[in-house]
């Protein structure tokens, strides 16, 4: 592991950023190639892979993103939280905007449940929308993380953000999955469900590639950028991933998958930050 911080170290950090979420895109296409293995899902796995996903956003959130933008913060007291407050609310704003305009369905609902402008895009379509929502905070959040190192700033280190990517890889290959599957059960074939399922993480190196061309341009936002990525993956998991995993009898399996994420993502950020 200590090869690979050298690495990312060593390069751009624009080009750092990229890289590391085209591993967590490459876990996202490894996971929805499950779909040339597997004839069906089991509904409980889905429940449990969903929580697990939830649980690495939200130990992101603090463990990445919020502990690190307070702690770079300026002043003292009540000034030292409020660019975090401000980040925060920012960033669950702008993923309720996208979520009120982005035509879009989650995994576990009903063709009725379309959110988002209506449009008669199909389902298969919907679905990937769902989840590249997602993806938008995360692969954001990956990038402000890198740009952050490169920036100089206190609390901000290489092995923190390979933390968050590798915490993020690890949660898109059962997504990439959760997508990939129900499109199969629909029809479509196994290639296209495939496809449909990959591309759903695809907004991850670009939104990266943004986040640490903006905090290395406007270094002074770096406290709020972080924070807004913070509030954007709290958003997607409480509007979102957890109602997903409500749809069922299987919502323990979801708490517990929910518990093994957030130890997973934590357990790396401190061990690797």
């Amino acid at each position: 592991m200590q090869e690979v911080i050298d690495y990312f170290e060593s390069i751009d950090p624009v080009l750092a950023a990229f890289y590391a979420t085209l591993f967590t895109w490459g876990l996202t296409a490894a996971g929805a190639a499950l779909v040339f293995l597997f004839k069906g899902m089991n509904r409980a796995l889905l429940d449990g892979m969903l929580g697990f996903t939830g649980g690495v956003m939200v130990a992101a959130s603090f463990w990445s993103l919020l502990a690190p933008g307070i702690e770079m913060s300026p002043g003292d007291g009540f000034v030292k939280v409020i660019p975090a407050a401000v980040g925060f609310l920012l960033g669950s704003l702008f993923i309720f905007g996208l979520d009120k305009i982005l035509p879009h369905l989650h995994i576990n609902f009903k063709e009725t449940e379309k959110e988002g402008i209506k449009t008669p895009w199909h389902r298969t379509t919907l679905l990937t929308l769902a989840i590249t929502l997602h993806n938008i905070p995360e692969g954001l959040a990956v990038g402000v993380l890198f740009g952050g190192v490169a920036a100089g700033f206190e609390g901000a280190s290489i092995g923190g953000a390979v933390a968050l990517a590798l915490g993020i890889g690890l949660q898109n290959f059962p997504e990439g999955f959760a997508v990939a599957m129900p499109l199969r059960r629909q029809g479509l074939s196994r290639t296209k469900s495939f496809m449909y399922g990959q591309a759903s993480a695809l907004v991850e190196p670009i939104a990266a590639v943004l986040g640490a061309w903006a905090v290395m341009t406007f270094q002074p936002i770096l406290p709020y950028a972080l924070s807004f990525a913070a509030g954007a993956m709290i958003f997607v998991v409480v509007e979102e991933v957890i109602p997903e995993t409500q749809q069922d009898k299987y919502t323990d399996i979801a708490t517990m998958g929910f518990i093994g994420g957030f130890i997973v993502m934590m357990t790396l950020d401190v061990g690797l930050g």
